[in-house]
């Protein structure tokens, strides 16, 4: 991996160049990015929709045979989140408690109606994880400490590492008691899309999702952030090398 200055460079360096697309009418790729990011949001934390199935669901509105109704709704669910993200990034408003809790709330949906939008009021163990989030009376604490290192450093971090910050900060709290990492995703790629990136993907196949793990976990217990500042970082220059490579087919 290159050092994280050389690939946050490469990464302002592509954004300046989809910057000059701005007439472009995206929204077509975006439905297609959203439909993806989708898939692959939810093939980390376990739900076994295929990317042409996700998009039947959504799209179709189609009921898949053999596969649980909530992998339906988790799937129709964070859609509908992506969709509110890209609303909210519009708007260029603070990103707020209440804007978590909306977001947590339609990724639960239907699915856990006690904890849907709330924070956990029981422990919580991470499955394969070393790190043990705090208890439960720690949460409001923490959680105000969360929102006020997103205060101090929203216009002074590079967008990509506040980005990643808030996205393994959320996790390292696990304020909820399901949906944590999609949550968390969710609250990155809002912050991406604030700034004129494109919406990040992080792949649910085996060895991408090992790796997000890893420098993940070595972010929980308090070590070298760098790793998963860089693997976010590549992800999002992924992401404007692909909407490049589109605008300039069509050009």
């Amino acid at each position: 991996m290159k050092a994280l200055a050389a690939l946050l460079e490469q990464a302002d360096a592509l954004l300046s160049q989809l910057q000059q697309y701005r007439d472009w009418d995206s929204r077509s790729v975006d439905k297609a990015t959203d439909i993806e990011y989708t898939y692959d949001s939810n093939r980390i934390e376990g739900n076994t929709l295929t990317l042409r199935e996700t998009d039947l669901v959504i799209n179709k509105g189609l009921t898949i045979g053999g596969k649980p109704l909530v992998e339906h709704l988790e799937a129709i669910n964070h859609y509908e989140a992506v969709e509110l993200i890209r609303e909210m990034a519009s708007h260029d408003a603070r990103f707020s408690r209440h804007d978590l809790l909306t977001l947590h709330a339609l990724v639960l949906r239907g699915i856990d109606k006690q904890y849907a939008g709330r924070f956990r009021d029981i422990p919580v163990m991470i499955s394969g994880s070393r790190h043990t989030p705090p208890q439960p009376w720690l949460l409001e604490e923490q959680m105000a400490g969360y929102f006020e290192f997103y205060a101090q450093n929203r216009q002074s971090l590079h967008p990509i590492v506040l980005a990643a910050e808030l996205h393994e900060r959320l996790v390292t709290i696990h304020p909820f008691v399901d949906g944590n990492g999609r949550t968390a995703r969710l609250v990155m790629n809002l912050i991406l899309l604030q700034h004129g990136y494109p919406i990040a993907t992080i792949h649910g196949d085996t060895e991408s999702r090992l790796a997000y793990y890893d420098t993940l976990e070595q972010c929980n217990l308090g070590q070298d952030k760098q790793p998963f500042h860089g693997l976010i970082t590549e992800k999002v220059i992924e992401a404007l090398q692909r909407r490049l490579a589109l605008l300039q087919q069509k050009e």
